[in-house]
């Protein structure tokens, strides 16, 4: 004790410097832990990076950022889809909900319209359709009660088939056979299988594709303004499919395979579009370069309908 008085400044001296090089130690302690956590975490970074590097496509380096390409590039897609809502304007409802629910007896109303005026618009541009035709709407055409749940779905193919007849009628066709669409009620089930396609409607991130069918009769340059009217059109029409045969081979395998029946599957006696006579040959005329004949064409036709928010 008489020795650490005497020397009481040098122990306490030597308390505090313990002290210190115990503090020193845990602060190096730690420092050494917070590297070895940080050297773990940069090993990680760069192991991620590499294996971003090695991907196809990279996220690019310090010349070539592919991030800000994608993103540049998704930015433009975003554009190019907005200018291009006018070519996928949405076809009206008939009745169109927008000026009110529709109802059993309001779409009955709108269906026997529709259907009359298709009829009368045929008439009036020499388009010859089945007699009493329904468009596709056979199984629904005499109701007047609906499957519940239905009404908005058949409403849109009511317009869709609307515009779908008149786009061919415009082009000044010879004869439409007949038009199929999807199965949407189950007021369907009990309808003709020709009215009926068998693909489905389907969806994606930015649209939904609604598939239809027509069958008419034409000669090429007709049909060469159907496909041009359909491209044309700001209802987001896209042709899938064509098939075209002769019509007469048509005709001709129809009533071999129902004689005095249908034709088509329409319910109705076979009937026959005008054909263009033949030119007479006189004698030294000129050779017959160019025989046209009626076509018979059937076209899967999809409408591109735009999701909100595209």
């Amino acid at each position: 004790m008489v020795w650490i008085k005497r020397n009481l400044f040098f122990v306490v001296g030597a308390v505090i410097a313990m002290g210190l090089l115990a503090a020193a130690g845990v602060y190096d302690f730690k420092n050494w832990q917070r590297n070895n956590a940080a050297l773990d975490a940069l090993n990680q970074a760069y192991v991620k990076l590499q294996s971003l590097y090695s991907q196809n496509p990279s996220p690019g380096n310090d010349k070539i950022d592919n991030i800000k390409a994608a993103g540049d590039q998704a930015q433009r897609l975003r554009q190019w889809i907005q200018g291009t809502e006018q070519y996928f304007q949405p076809i009206p409802s008939i009745p169109d909900p927008a000026s009110g629910e529709i109802t059993d007896a309001r779409f009955a109303g709108a269906r026997d319209h529709t259907l009359s005026q298709l009829q009368a618009e045929a008439a009036g541009a020499s388009v010859i359709v089945p007699p009493q035709y329904g468009f596709s709407f056979e199984a629904e055409r005499t109701l007047v009660k609906f499957s519940p749940g239905s009404l908005d779905a058949l409403a849109r193919q009511l317009g869709e088939v609307k515009v779908i007849c008149e786009i061919l009628y415009a082009t000044r066709i010879n004869s439409l056979d007949g038009v199929r669409r999807v199965r949407v009620s189950n007021d369907d089930v009990s309808g003709p299988q020709s009215d009926y396609v068998d693909q489905m409607i389907t969806t994606n991130d930015l649209a939904i594709f609604t598939p239809y069918q027509v069958t008419f009769r034409c000669f090429s340059q007709d049909l060469a303004g159907v496909l041009s009217s359909f491209a044309s059109s700001s209802h987001g029409f896209i042709v899938k499919d064509i098939n075209v045969q002769p019509a007469a081979g048509v005709a001709a395998s129809s009533a071999t395979s129902n004689p005095g029946g249908d034709a088509g599957g329409f319910g109705q006696p076979p009937f026959t579009p005008a054909r263009l006579p033949a030119a007479p040959i006189g004698r030294g005329g000129l050779q017959t370069v160019l025989d046209e004949q009626l076509l018979s064409i059937t076209l899967d036709v999809e409408i591109v309908k735009l999701l909100p928010g595209n």
